[in-house]
């Protein structure tokens, strides 16, 4: 929920853009939820985790906690939404020195079944409290990792859980904690279209959260907070010169439709490989940290080299992006801008042995070599594409009427079809050569 996001409001109505992953509630767990009547002194502390709409989920999903609210806290000024977020702009154009409020959820737990240490371990692993004034891609300072305390106690506990989760975040090679632990001196509660905002849209933003270190000595088993995170994946065992991995998230609605529209179909070249670990594969590197899921990002020697965020069943749009890597600048310009190579010289025209030619992005099967006849034209042509291979559309380039040839599954440009070839179909599939990857049938 980043400050710049002033199309926010609209985007409650419509949803949000690709741009911000699902985290999809379990819902039926949280109506599941069993509403016991207290078995000890009900307390309550304000945590400040950055949007408070994953906050409010992970942290409802702790056994023993009662209630989670979102609202603003320790702020200045009025508190509501439009003040947090004009107030922000302000602070960030050096307008005003008032304090803004920290986005929070006010945790209201049972202290008979939970104790105030195992909530603040919940806190401290779901969030990355080493970010300042941010927290993913959420930027300023209403997204701080902040502890607001009740009384002294509180205050005395959250101080010694910072020390610890600090030791167990050096330990991991992580650094310093930013978390603001201070007592409350000021609480708003949100909108109501706040509340319970991931159970109303359970397409909504949710992101990574998470550093993937867990609290030492905190009773785990009594609690839900993201369950293990698995370890980052090993760098040694993957492609060094490119990779592809995907990083997921649980209850990820749209992890899971990538999954079933393109990663259960991959025949791309680069190997690709999905992981619910936030961090880079041991010894790689990520150009900056990732924010939402699912993110797929495309390593080159250990190294980033470009991402795509969010994804909601654009496969043109994800297969462009990966072409726009993979793909030789001659290529780029045939696929993505309807270009044409000069005749003769383009691939695979003398092509005869038995075999596939491929989408070169996608790998998915186009022609079969035994469809293949010499037209004469100085391009491969084809008189049979293989079933359900091809997309045909109409062209009135050039002052010509014709009918263009696209790959249905990364919606690049091929070339053209003609009325002019041999049977059994009569048609000419007139396809750049370039576009085209020829894969050799298996020796028998």
């Amino acid at each position: 929920m980043p400050v710049h996001r002033l199309f926010h409001g609209a985007a409650l109505a419509l949803g949000l853009s690709f741009l911000m992953t699902a985290c999809a509630d379990d819902r039926a767990a949280v109506a599941a939820k069993a509403v016991a009547a207290p078995t000890g002194p009900v307390e309550a502390i304000v945590l400040g985790m950055g949007c408070f709409w994953g906050a409010e989920k992970r942290m409802s999903e702790i056994p023993g906690v009662l209630d989670v609210e979102s609202g603003y806290a320790n702020g200045d000024i009025e508190g509501s939404y439009r003040a947090v977020l004009a107030h922000e702009k302000a602070v960030r154009a050096g307008r005003t020195e008032q304090r803004n409020h920290a986005e929070v959820v006010r945790v209201s737990f049972d202290s008979g079944r939970v104790d105030l240490e195992t909530v603040l371990a919940g806190f401290w692993e779901n969030h990355d409290p080493t970010q300042g004034d941010r927290q993913g891609n959420d930027i300023g300072s209403n997204y701080r990792s902040a502890i607001y305390t009740a009384d002294a106690t509180q205050q005395a506990i959250a101080e010694k859980t910072r020390d610890t989760y600090q030791q167990a975040l050096t330990g991991a090679g992580r650094g310093a904690i930013t978390t603001e632990i201070a007592p409350l001196k000021a609480y708003h509660r949100a909108e109501d279209y706040h509340q319970d905002y991931l159970k109303k849209n359970p397409d909504g933003y949710c992101g990574l959260g998470g550093t993937g270190v867990r609290y030492p000595g905190a009773s785990h088993a009594e609690r839900r907070v993201d369950a293990a995170t698995p370890a980052p994946l090993d760098g040694g065992a993957l492609a060094i010169d490119r990779q592809l991995v995907v990083f997921e998230a649980e209850d990820c609605a749209y992890c899971k439709l990538f999954k079933a529209e393109v990663l259960d179909h991959w025949r791309a070249d680069v190997p690709v490989i999905a992981t619910l670990n936030p961090h880079p594969p041991t010894g790689w590197k990520l150009e900056k940290a990732l924010f939402a899921t699912p993110t797929i990002v495309l390593f080159e020697n250990g190294r980033e080299v470009s991402r795509y965020t969010g994804y909601n069943g654009e496969q043109a749009r994800f297969w462009k992006w990966l072409g726009q890597r993979l793909l030789t600048p001659e290529q780029r310009r045939i696929a993505f801008e309807s270009g044409t190579e000069r005749p003769f010289t383009g691939s695979h025209l003398d092509e005869k042995r038995p075999g596939t030619f491929v989408d070169p992005i996608t790998g998915a099967p186009l022609f079969r070599s035994d469809a293949k006849f010499d037209s004469g034209t100085g391009w491969p042509s084809f008189f049979n594409p293989v079933p359900g291979a091809l997309t045909l559309h109409d062209d009135h380039s050039h002052r010509m009427k014709r009918v263009e040839v696209r790959s249905a599954s990364s919606g690049i440009h091929l070339g053209h079809v003609f009325d002019d070839g041999p049977p059994p179909t009569g048609k000419r599939y007139c396809i750049n050569g370039n576009v085209l990857k020829f894969v050799p049938d298996a020796p028998h």
